[in-house]
């Protein structure tokens, strides 16, 4: 009997803060967030979200100062007073709740007081218990400004950002080489080390034969289907919903390795099937996207660094490959004794998780 939530490999856990400079004296800001790692245990998250209103009031107030001191903002050298204005807790499943992969956002909104408009900076001291990257946007409605950075692993403090030089004049993003370096990270992590299927599914390609022959003619025609599926998708010209999309990824896994053991061949119809199997990764990586701010200048570039971080991911996954076990692709054994257990073990995960996701969206 297949139980329990499926394992998802599109899914991005990050932190988002919004800091909405609306009013001449006050800010607005909102934090999304999962709450796991600063409550101690996915069973404390699940009991605050479903907890009755009052129970539940007290228990954020309880949490608010740890929360507060993993996350300050600074404007100028004043640290903003942040008062809670609301909270809306996460909606999930138990079992959703349960699933570490799975990211589950809790809502905060908060109202400051300004007393001046210096740079605005935010901190995240070491150690704190809050899921990186943190996103964190700027916006300034009066000035059409919407500017997005973020603070990565290892980053405890964000740059100062001039925020009222911007109400008067285009927003200062980041110049578009930076845009595309940050992006490029972020598609290389969204492989490595988070996207468990596509790590499958590019070893099922590594194991039909360790040339560089296959592997170049099969990882060019799966960077060119998932490019254009991603890009069509994201720019809203082509989408599926992720009932179809998630099992169908899973399912691809399965194929791929199945036809390493019965027919190990290269040719027009195994390019053809991986070309097939690239356009669904690539409505995955949308899907995955479509939480992830995007600069409103440079969007362009942006999406092309994280397509090119996701190839790096994949070229990187069989660098490793190929270093633990390419040295004997040339032994007689190498076939029997690697290649063909490896890729059916391979084909029964990717089966596993089809099942797995058809039962979980037939019952949600």
């Amino acid at each position: 009997m297949v139980s329990g939530p499926p394992a998802w490999a599109h899914t991005m856990t990050m932190t988002q803060v919004q800091v909405t400079f609306a009013q001449a004296n006050s800010v607005d800001v909102r934090v999304d967030t999962d709450l796991t790692v600063l409550l101690g245990s996915p069973t404390l998250y699940y009991e605050l979200a479903t907890a009755p209103a009052p129970d539940q009031q007290a228990r954020v107030r309880q949490m608010l100062p740890k929360l507060l001191d993993g996350l300050q903002i600074y404007v100028g050298p004043q640290r903003l007073q942040l008062e809670l204005h609301d909270f809306t807790p996460a909606t999930a499943t138990k079992a959703e709740f349960l699933d570490s992969s799975i990211s589950k956002h809790s809502t905060f909104r908060f109202v400051a007081q300004l007393a001046g408009r210096g740079p605005l900076k935010v901190i995240s001291p070491l150690g704190a218990p809050i899921d990186y990257p943190i996103a964190y946007t700027v916006q300034i409605p009066a000035a059409q400004v919407s500017m997005t950075r973020w603070l990565e692993p290892g980053m405890h403090e964000s740059p100062p950002y001039a925020w009222a030089e911007q109400t008067n004049r285009v927003p200062d993003l980041l110049p578009w080489p930076n845009q595309l370096a940050l992006y490029l990270r972020l598609g290389f992590r969204h492989i490595v080390p988070e996207g468990t299927d596509h790590i499958l599914f590019v070893l099922g390609l590594f194991f039909l034969g360790v040339t560089w022959r296959k592997l170049l003619s099969q990882t060019t025609v799966f960077t060119v289907a998932h490019a254009t599926t991603l890009f069509l998708s994201t720019y809203g010209i082509f989408r599926l919903p992720s009932q179809y999309v998630e099992p169908a990824i899973a399912l691809s896994i399965t194929v791929i390795a199945a036809e390493n053991v019965w027919r190990p061949r290269l040719g027009a119809a195994r390019l053809a099937i991986v070309f097939a199997f690239g356009l669904i990764h690539g409505l995955g990586f949308a899907s995955s996207l479509s939480e992830v701010p995007f600069p409103k200048r440079d969007f362009l570039v942006a999406l092309l660094g994280f397509n090119f971080g996701v190839d790096f991911g994949q070229l990187f996954i069989i660098a490793i490959a190929f270093l633990a076990v390419g040295w004997f692709r040339n032994a007689p054994w190498f076939r029997r004794r690697i290649a063909i257990p490896a890729s059916l073990a391979i084909a029964a995960v990717g089966l596993f998780w089809a099942v797995q996701r058809v039962v979980y969206y037939s019952t949600h």
